[in-house]
């Protein structure tokens, strides 16, 4: 069953119940939710949702540099629709981007760690307008998962980096990925 904009505004809900202060920040998402529209879907402008993967390995989190922006962030992108959930959208787009095997990998909360609603430049080779993505991120855990096999098409390069480190690079999301509360639902996915 495909991701809904029912699951999309109920994962958002469900956000600013954890983070209020966020609302504002957040409410011209929720005003173009409010209207309609598949938001599931990439050519869906002028805003869609992605999905983010915060995986962390002890005191190291994995982060990827991303071919078309090149900088570095967390793995993830856009949902498929054979995506059930945005929780396991996102550990799909950790395991194709990074190559680490989804076996390895438990998802610490089954509710997203940050929520960014942020502009993504035109791109004219994909026929895209300037737009906004309504990026959901989750946090993962790992005990011994690896990277593998990166996707070139996607990412440059995929590292552990320490949590200090990474926090410069990616922001705080990834302070919320370690002191992510532990779902009783969540586990290995």
């Amino acid at each position: 069953m495909a991701i809904s904009n029912r699951d999309i505004s109920a994962g958002l809900a469900g956000y600013l119940e954890r983070y209020p202060d966020e609302a504002a920040l957040l409410s011209e998402p929720m005003r173009l939710l409010s209207q309609g529209g598949d938001f599931a879907a990439r050519r869906n402008f002028p805003m869609h949702v992605t999905v983010g993967a915060l995986l962390v390995r002890g005191a190291e989190i994995l982060l990827i540099e991303h071919r078309a922006y090149g900088i570095i962030l967390q793995p993830g992108g856009h949902l498929e629709p054979a995506d059930a959930t945005l929780s396991g959208a996102a550990q799909r787009e950790l395991a194709e981007e990074t190559g680490i095997d989804p076996g390895t990998v438990s998802c610490l909360s089954l509710a997203p760690v940050y929520i960014e609603y942020g502009g993504v430049p035109a791109r004219p080779d994909k026929g895209e307008p300037p737009h906004f993505h309504l990026d959901f991120g989750y946090a993962f855990a790992t005990a011994d998962g690896d990277i593998g096999r990166i996707q070139e098409s996607e990412v440059t390069s995929a590292r552990w980096y320490p949590l200090a480190v990474a926090e410069r690079l990616a922001g705080h999301r990834i302070r919320r990925a370690v002191s992510a509360p532990p779902d009783r639902l969540a586990g290995p996915r």
